[in-house]
């Protein structure tokens, strides 16, 4: 495998890795430290044909084109090898840290697009994230995140059947907690720790995103749901922009739903509890 990747690399990059050494992460394709003589390090993402990394590059190279994220630089993006700038990021998320992306993240927000979804379907956690357009957020939560991933999740075995029948209550009641005011806005869309790389108390780069047009409280709420942003981010983030009341009572629950099921999808495991939980505070 060395030798057919080092080809791979040089082709794309036009240079001969010296080095190649594996990093963490990266749960369907492998992931590396490429170094080179003369020249920068580069991170390689190498993994089967039709595993998304094509689209995980253009994804990154939209957020980079339209926003004022920090983004690694995309060398090339194919659906076998994605090959992006190396960042230098070993600090950790601190409260200044923290503080600079609710200011970037806020930006991004407050930036208008057109509708819901996106003009191309996307990726979460390699798993497919449909898009279609639309105007109406409760629609498009009900039936592209909670319906479809819950579905996918029964599909795989991991989500029990009456699990199912819950959600799809659940999803029957959505506008008793969201309102119909909902306003489309770019978001990351895979918003944890992991995904933040930081140097110097300040976000050096976003990676592995998810994104599609969506309610920015999704991006918010995801952003809790593994202790990642705090009290430093939330209050800097309402400095920028409002937080509606709810979000936090409500509707932080609400929206997690969707990436607990992702990882009910990609995991089982203690994610269906988690989602069982949700759905008893939520009363369904």
């Amino acid at each position: 495998m060395a030798g057919a990747l080092e080809d791979r690399i040089e082709a794309a990059a036009g240079i001969r890795p010296t080095r190649i050494a594996p990093l963490s992460g990266g749960r369907v394709s492998q992931v590396y430290k490429v170094e080179f003589k003369g020249s920068q390090p580069l991170v390689a993402k190498y993994g089967p044909a039709g595993g998304g990394l094509a689209i995980e590059g253009a994804m990154l190279r939209y957020l980079a084109a339209n926003t004022g994220l920090p983004m690694p630089v995309v060398i090339s993006a194919d659906d076998g090898l994605l090959l992006i700038e190396y960042i230098d990021a070993p600090g950790p998320l601190t409260a200044a840290a923290e503080a600079h992306a609710a200011e970037l993240l806020a930006e991004m927000h407050a930036a208008p697009v057109d509708g819901f979804g996106f003009a191309t379907d996307t990726l979460i956690g390699g798993i497919h994230q449909p898009n279609p357009a639309g105007d109406d957020w409760i629609a498009f939560f009900r039936d592209q995140r909670l319906l479809y991933m819950a579905g996918e999740a029964l599909r795989w075995g991991n989500l029990p059947a009456a699990l199912m029948a819950r959600i799809e209550v659940l999803a029957g009641r959505l506008a008793d907690w969201i309102p119909r005011t909902s306003r489309p806005a770019l978001i990351h869309g895979d918003m944890w720790g992991g995904n933040i790389l930081c140097r110097d108390g300040r976000v050096a780069a976003f990676i592995d995103p998810a994104i599609y047009h969506a309610e920015p409280e999704i991006e918010l709420a995801f952003a809790t749901l593994f202790a990642t942003f705090g009290t430093p981010f939330f209050e800097r983030y309402r400095d920028i922009r409002p937080i509606a009341p709810g979000f936090f009572e409500e509707r932080r629950a609400l929206y997690n739903l969707y990436p607990l099921l992702v990882h009910v999808r990609l995991f089982g495991g203690h994610y269906v509890a988690s989602v069982e939980a949700t759905l008893s505070q939520l009363g369904c």
